[in-house]
């Protein structure tokens, strides 16, 4: 569905969403726009399933255009073909010759005219009672839903709506057939509508975070709107500071203080906190960023997804400064592993960013409820005074790397943190052993901790690995099932852990692969740089890149797959 900005593409999308997950679909909702701050075009791109969707699909099947201003800014997005339905107001302008050159079968709805005839009716609610007419959705449902969102707040909005969806409805019985939504099997069980930001707010909160500060910045703000009004329910404090550079010292500061600490940025963010974590990497002060990547560089495309701060997040910070690195592979990914991300800079003391992007922040799903995971962040602390005469050693050379973190006040426990190289007192020092022993440190905490199963998904059989990350795992294993109905078999393997690497249990995870199919949306391909790397991958490998705006498809995956296992 797509139309001008005020045109109401994206409320009609919304109410799409929630009628089919009160009738017990599943769905994925997301979003394009242009990069204007308000107004512009706008694209709501819905698919609806009886089974949890991860993915866009190959083509659009049916494509509304409430008007159509700018709208073929968005054609390489909207792939049409001859099985596709655009679906039109005559009265507002023509199908641009992009579109209607697929071959896709052209109907016309008079929606503004229609809406006219409704005393306060709106094209977009004409918009929604067609589509859900032609898909098999009941208009009941959709009725429902509206009286859920409006009948208490407006009953004239509520009355007017309804009757606009109706008219929609009676207007597309002589429209033609398009596909259907599948039956569904027995009742459907609970589910979740969440975003991929919502969750990520969510999966902070029960990791135990209570302090969050941070600058609004495009596509990363809904984390930060959330946790604006969660944090304070649990006792919390959020502060939206006055830009990024704030946003971490400020952080970095509450978890000085003892309170486990978040911010949410995007690339232009992250980008100007790279020095204030390596401070944090210094002095052992464990702090969680989410970085929710869009098109770079620089400004780049703000409403768009892309893979492209990977570089940045793995090996920005000056000097050797080993830190963590972790990224959610779905929507419903971004709350377990922002509670693990937490978990982990807990305790083991050490910044982590966490590596989501816009598709996945932005996009809606409904989606099965997940699994309550029980970790919750718990930092190793100086619990009581020391005994008078015994010197606090806060970065002692321990066996593990990880050593007791002193509250401020504590008696006894004063020490310096900061970021210059340091003694285990924490006294600065330049001496070559004080460093080589702090650098050790550092690293062995990260690299002797126990992250399980967590460190990736990995699934499936057969001497073929599609790896990839991120948002292009919905897609892969869409693309690896159909493959498996063909007769070609292969494995998922994507990696949540980026950082550190884990060589013994990736290599476990490639036991008898022969052929790898690396994907991302990269234009450089630096998942397929790291992977090379900081692995030993097998001889044959093939990619599958290219840089924002333009997800990365099943078919496309599925297609290589079938060349590959000839």
């Amino acid at each position: 569905m797509c139309g001008s900005g005020g045109a109401g593409v994206m409320t009609a999308a919304n109410m799409l969403l929630d009628a089919a997950a009160e009738a017990g679909y599943y769905a994925l909702f997301g979003r394009s726009s242009g990069p204007q701050i308000r107004g512009g075009e706008a694209a709501a791109i819905v698919r609806l399933s009886p089974e949890p969707v991860t993915s866009v699909d190959d083509t659009t099947e049916i494509l509304l255009a409430i008007d159509w201003q700018n709208v073929q800014r968005f054609a390489a997005e909207l792939p049409l073909d001859k099985n596709s339905v655009i679906i039109t107001d005559p009265t507002q302008g023509e199908v641009p010759e992009v579109m209607a050159k697929s071959g896709a079968r052209i109907v016309e709805l008079h929606m503004k005219d229609l809406a006219k005839e409704i005393p306060g009716g709106r094209p977009n609610m004409i918009a929604l009672g067609a589509v859900a007419q032609l898909i098999g959705l009941s208009v009941d449902v959709v009725c429902e839903v509206l009286g859920q969102s409006l009948k208490k707040k407006r009953a004239d909005a509520y009355e007017a709506s309804v009757a606009a969806v109706k008219k929609g409805a009676e207007a597309a019985l002589s429209m033609g057939t398009t596909k259907q939504l599948g039956k569904l099997a027995g009742e459907p069980a609970k589910r979740w509508s969440i975003t991929g930001n919502e969750a990520a707010a969510l999966g902070a909160v029960r990791g135990g975070v209570r302090f969050c500060a941070a600058y609004p910045i495009t596509p990363a703000t809904e984390i930060l709107e959330y946790l604006s009004s969660a944090l304070p329910k649990v006792g919390g404090t959020f502060v939206q500071a006055e830009d990024e550079l704030a946003s971490i010292n400020m952080c970095i500061g509450g978890s000085f203080g003892g309170a486990a600490s978040i911010t949410a940025t995007s690339g232009p963010g992250l980008s100007l906190m790279i020095e204030a974590l390596g401070m944090a990497t210094a002095s052992e002060t464990p702090v969680v960023v989410v970085d929710v990547q869009r098109g770079g560089p620089s400004t780049g495309i703000p409403t768009k997804s892309e893979q492209s701060d990977l570089n940045i997040a793995l090996y920005g910070l000056h000097g050797d400064g080993p830190h963590l690195v972790v990224a959610p592979n779905s929507i419903g990914d971004c709350l377990m592993t922002t509670q693990w991300a937490v978990h982990l800079a807990e305790m083991t003391q050490t910044p982590c960013i966490v590596l989501s992007d816009q598709s996945l922040g932005q996009s809606r799903t409904i989606m099965p409820v997940p699994a309550d995971v029980a970790f919750v962040g718990k930092r190793l602390t100086v619990t009581e005074a020391l005994p008078e005469g015994q010197v606090y050693k806060r970065y002692a050379n321990t066996a593990s790397g990880v050593s007791p973190m002193a509250i401020p006040g504590t008696l006894g426990c004063q020490y310096t943190a900061d970021g210059l190289e340091h003694t285990e007192t924490g006294l600065p020092s330049s001496q070559a052993n004080d460093h080589s022993t702090q650098q050790d440190k550092r690293l062995r905490k990260l690299t002797g901790f126990e992250y399980g199963d967590l460190w990736a998904t990995v699934e499936g059989e057969g001497d073929i690995a599609v790896m990839c990350w991120g948002s292009c795992v919905g897609a892969a294993r869409e693309a690896i099932a159909r493959a498996a109905a063909d007769g070609v078999k292969a494995r998922l393997i994507a990696p949540r852990l980026l950082y550190p690497t884990r060589p013994d249990v990736m290599a476990k995870a490639l036991a008898g692969v022969k052929k790898v199919l690396v994907v991302e949306l990269s234009h450089l391909g630096q998942f397929h740089r790291y992977l090379k790397g900081e692995y030993d991958l097998p001889a044959e490998i093939q990619q599958i890149k290219r840089g924002g705006p333009l997800p990365i498809r099943p078919n496309e995956i599925h297609s290589r797959l079938l060349s590959m296992g000839k």
